[in-house]
């Protein structure tokens, strides 16, 4: 890939022509159209979001140095047109501070939008130089230096670099839909979706729940669909799970987000529920004191109550079993049986042996599944070969 540094392009010249788009994904350009500051396989503006676009523009009134600038030069009909490589966020930061959409606080704290400043501190703005390196290179090589660069302290994430490599009409029709802000349907997503939008959270999760329903991955997929005109698929799917959630399970908690709804999707959609029942199970279960993983009753509720692991029910602790212990042993030496209740049921040799301690457990004589409580008068301690074959019973 062949580089050329320039040092003669003033913000004024990279900001004539700025447009910004409010709505993601569809493009900024500068340098009175010549260049493309959010081509497709660029991540979306999230300066405003992690509250940095106003020190990038503190920065330049300080003198401080901004880094390197990277653009790709694209070659169309004898015209040089450039991409913005490296840089978009710096880059949109001073068109959006130049064009009014926000404003610094002067050094009396008072807010300054760039056409309140004074002269001499909009000029020293414009005429700052940027130094940029033009690259120019086959796609491969720059797809590739793409995915090894970070954007101003930020590293991309996987979903960023892979909308990079795979680049194309689906890219670009999949974030319109799932990393749009101004969608719509984003607020619903939120509750079982955990991540953020400019960060390709809602497109990620998206990507892999098709994927993993058609079994395959993530890159196979984008790969095989790069060029597809429509999103119908991945729409239609990520919709499917998403209404599948909301019919089930009439009320939202913050303990959905993030949970893998599209297994639960492919394991149980097909099975009828009352959503009803549901909600009654669920509200019981959250009132439930010995429930320490809220996060497992929503699987535990759709596989019928049965996975008690997944809500990982408080166990008895050492001085309830010692209590226990001590008293069953002490009844059992007496009576001349075993200190485990199943043992001294059968005819074997262990049906008078006392356990020490360490070799037996603490069980539910009423198992919690069946509302037994985890508490002294319904703890029982059995040798731990019974207990592991007791199970739930």
């Amino acid at each position: 890939m062949k580089t050329n540094l320039r040092t003669d392009i003033t913000v004024a010249q990279i900001c004539e022509g700025f447009v910004y788009n409010e709505l993601e994904g569809k493009g900024l350009f500068g340098l009175a159209g010549k260049l493309t500051i959010q081509p497709e396989y660029q991540r979306n503006y999230i300066y405003a979001k992690e509250n940095r676009e106003v020190a990038v523009i503190e920065s330049i009134l300080k003198g401080y140095p901004l880094g390197l600038i990277y653009f790709n030069t694209v070659t169309a009909n004898g015209e040089k047109r450039f991409e913005v490589l490296d840089g978009q966020q710096r880059i949109t930061s001073i068109g959006r501070f130049l064009t009014g959409k926000f404003a610094i606080q002067d050094s009396n704290g008072m807010q300054q939008y760039f056409s309140g400043l004074a002269e001499h501190l909009r000029e020293k703005i414009l005429n700052t130089v940027l130094l940029i390196y033009e690259c120019e290179g086959e796609e491969a090589e720059i797809k590739e230096w793409f995915k090894t660069i970070n954007i101003a302290g930020i590293p991309l994430n996987q979903q960023e670099i892979y909308n990079a490599v795979y680049c194309g009409e689906f890219v670009t029709r999949a974030k319109e839909e799932f990393s749009n802000s101004q969608n719509a349907n984003v607020q619903k997503w939120r509750a079982y979706v955990k991540g953020d939008v400019y960060r390709q959270a809602f497109l990620a999760a998206a990507l892999q729940w098709i994927s993993s329903a058609k079994g395959t991955d993530v890159e196979s997929y984008m790969s095989s669909h790069r060029h597809d005109k429509d999103i119908n698929e991945l729409r239609v799917y990520f919709c499917s799970v998403i209404d599948w959630i909301n019919s089930v399970f009439t009320d939202v908690e913050s303990e959905m987000c993030g949970l893998e709804w599209n297994r639960l999707y492919e394991t149980y959609h097909t099975t009828a529920y009352d959503p009803q029942e549901i909600h009654r199970k669920v509200q019981e279960l959250y009132a439930d004191p010995y429930v320490k993983n809220r996060r497992g009753i929503f699987e535990y509720v759709l596989g019928g109550c049965i996975d008690t692991k997944l809500l990982d029910v408080r166990v008895f602790d050492e001085a309830t079993k010692k209590a226990v212990y001590k008293q069953q042993t002490a009844a059992a030496r007496e009576a001349g049986k075993s200190n485990c209740p199943l043992c001294c049921l059968g005819h074997d040799g262990n049906s008078k042996k006392l356990w020490d301690l360490k070799d037996m457990d603490a069980d539910h004589v009423t198992a919690w599944s069946k509302g037994g409580a985890t508490d002294i008068s319904n703890c029982q301690m059995l040798c731990k070969s019974h207990n592991r074959a007791k199970g739930n019973r």
